[in-house]
């Protein structure tokens, strides 16, 4: 190289330290559009001292993705090897800088669009739940037009990566011995920096951080988002065990007592054969309810049939789902499995033997089916659906019909119910039989004809929430003159909730309100609204109980047909954070300790932090919490999930 090539250059650990200020510049301005895409979740907590814990716990997030990131980098810019003064060599280096970078930050961009449906950041298990779809190319080429501005903002930020890379001279043909001596102090020195950045500190003291660390930067769960940065999240959950057995609990009877998922027959009633049938609703949280919102006025509202059936059902004052995510609702509905940690479909723990309402009934002698129209193999819902006792499936290639294939996920919701009811109509009584909706789900486009059948709403999902209603609607017109309709047990609830607009369901217990609803059109006993505590997992033990069937079964939830208001309760998991609601009080757990108590029924913003006021109702809250957790832990490292799936089950 001559002078005039020299120039913008830099000896090599110099490079490298103004590559990794350059790192970190895009990572912090990819959280800030992150919180600007996002806003509207963090704004009501958001204040400066807040404000000043979330970039001080991103730079140690950032510190350990970016060592992560640039690695390979790092190694051949600081290599004391004559061959970095070769352009081809120099131009390699660049490359393993700016490509991984540009990966990060078209990641992390993405992700601030992905956040409003899971409300965490992305880990490795995306790669499983979505490896069956084909058609994530329209879907990424929707969110490109829709976030166009974040698609120019990660043009710009490539480009500047580019531009601003800082190059390096070693001019090794010199003086040999300083040259070799310089380039391994630096080696060496970036090493130390590059295992401690990654690991989160220089202390042996120091345990390699992971996402759940986030959470002692922040007050809410959700705001670990904030801290976090999507690589980090998908850099720390690659190839990690999801299950960690713990033992708060040291004797096997003390744990049984605190709490057992193992359910045994509530009375000695014959069994009744109703048929049963669940409809989950795509992304219909309790937002979208006119009937939930009374305080919205009169003209508010998505959802005026499910309003309606809820009025001539049963239901309960604060319902919650047990995840985020279709794929976590179809292990809690139909089998009593919450989502902890990571969702049940993918996991090593998906191959243990389920049971589910389909399978308990089976042994019964029911006929059972299962209804999605996606493409069979989609989410992975026909495995689970088989694997927890639906002999029958009924999907996209049994419709037969492409003509009304929405053009991205599914049969349309209104001809799918039809279907529905039509091929219900052909079983033989008794059955239990499932439907998963789709249209009220993103991208959020209507059939060709009802884009001015419903009203706008504030947000793109509530014309659809309006249709898969009608089309709910549709499906109970057409029941009503079917024979097993008086004979059949309804349950109606959501798999998670979607977008909102409204504050309290931004919130840590906000994000899991979901309907769920109880009828039966010959049962007037089933009627009214209860104040008490109902989640997805409780629906399995109550059908159950209803029926008043006879078998031991494993369920993390209770029949609610039979529990006191007061004894109600249920759990969900965000951002490594367990939550426990029992009576008017919501727990929240690290895994070691309790970390935050809101009375949830009187303080729906959660603002107010009763841990330190009401020491005694947090420990008894945590003290079966902790059993429950270790329940569930246990159980599935155990492949314990059906009754007789331990020894003490078998005792029983």
């Amino acid at each position: 190289m001559d002078r005039r090539e020299l120039s913008g250059y830099a000896k090599p650990l110099t490079a490298v330290i103004c590559n990794t200020v350059l790192s970190y510049a895009a990572f912090m301005l990819c959280r800030l559009a992150f919180m600007a895409e996002n806003w509207k979740y963090f704004a009501d907590d958001m204040t400066a001292g807040l404000m000043m814990s979330v970039l001080k716990g991103g730079l140690v997030f950032d510190t350990s993705a970016i060592a992560y990131t640039n690695i390979l980098y790092m190694v051949l810019a600081l290599l004391p090897l004559h061959l970095k003064d070769n352009r081809t060599y120099a131009a390699v280096t660049k490359w393993t800088f700016v490509v991984p970078n540009s990966a990060a930050i078209i990641i992390n961009l993405a992700d601030s669009v992905y956040f409003q449906y899971t409300n965490r950041r992305t880990t490795t298990t995306v790669f499983k739940e979505f490896s069956n779809e084909g058609n994530l190319g329209s879907i990424f080429l929707d969110e490109m037009l829709s976030h166009w501005y974040l698609v120019l903002l990660a043009a710009v930020m490539i480009l500047g990566l580019c531009k601003l890379y800082r190059g390096y001279r070693t001019r090794a043909h010199y003086r040999l011995i300083p040259y070799y001596a310089s380039q391994l102090l630096s080696l060496g020195i970036a090493v130390v920096l590059t295992i401690a950045g990654m690991r989160g500190g220089f202390t042996t003291a120091v345990r390699p951080i992971t996402v759940s660390n986030a959470n002692q930067y922040v007050s809410r769960p959700i705001e670990t988002a904030l801290v976090l940065n999507t690589p980090f999240s998908l850099y720390r959950t690659i190839g990690k065990d999801v299950f960690a057995v713990p033992s708060y609990y040291d004797s096997r009877t003390a744990l049984e007592q605190a709490y057992t998922p193992l359910h045994h027959a509530s009375d000695t009633a014959a069994f009744t054969p109703r048929n049963v049938v669940v409809l989950i609703l795509e992304s219909f949280g309790s937002e979208y309810s006119a009937l939930r919102n009374p305080d919205k006025g009169s003209a508010y509202g998505y959802t005026p049939f499910l309003d309606s059936l809820s009025t001539a059902g049963l239901t309960f004052k604060h319902s919650f789902a047990n995840g985020r995510k279709s794929i976590d609702g179809m292990p809690s509905v139909l089998s009593g499995i919450p989502m902890f940690v990571e969702p049940f479909f993918l996991t090593p723990a998906s191959l243990n033997r389920v049971s589910g309402i389909a399978g308990e009934l089976g042994k019964k002698g029911y006929r059972t089916a299962f209804f999605h129209g996606a493409d069979n193999g989609s989410m992975g819902f026909e495995a689970f659906a088989r694997a927890t006792g639906f002999t029958e499936y009924y999907g996209r290639d049994e419709y037969g019909d492409d003509k009304d294939f929405d053009g991205t996920w599914a049969i349309w919701d209104r001809p799918f119910f039809r279907y529905f009811a039509e091929m219900l109509d052909t079983l033989p009584q008794p059955f239990a039989a499932g439907l998963f909706s789709a249209s009220s789900h993103h991208p959020f486009r209507l059939p060709a004809g009802d884009e001015g059948r419903y009203k706008e709403g504030t947000l793109p999902i509530h014309r659809c929430i309006m249709y898969t209603d009608d089309a709910l609607r549709g499906f109970f017109a057409t029941a009503r003159t079917m024979d097993w309709y008086a004979n059949t047990l309804f349950v109606i609830t959501a798999d998670h909730t979607s977008q909102s607009d409204t504050p309290r369901y931004l919130t840590d217990a906000g994000v899991f309100e979901v309907p769920i609803v109880f009828y039966c059109p010959s049962d007037t006993t089933l009627r009214g609204c209860r104040d008490a505590i109902a989640q997805q997992t409780d629906i399995m033990p109550t059908v159950l109980g209803y029926l008043h069937y006879d078998n031991p079964y494993v369920a993390f939830g209770c029949d609610l047909l039979r529990t006191a208001d007061d004894e109600t309760w249920a759990v969900n998991y965000i951002n490594g954070i367990y939550q426990y609601f029992k009576g008017r009080l919501m727990l929240q757990f690290d895994g070691t300790r309790s970390v935050a108590l809101y009375d949830f029924a009187a303080d729906p913003m959660l603002r107010h932090d009763l841990l330190g006021q009401m020491p005694d109702e947090a420990a008894a809250m945590e003290a079966r919490l902790k059993a429950i957790i270790q329940q569930y832990m246990e159980r599935m490292t155990a492949d314990a999930l059906t009754a007789g799936g331990t020894a003490d089950d078998t005792a029983r």
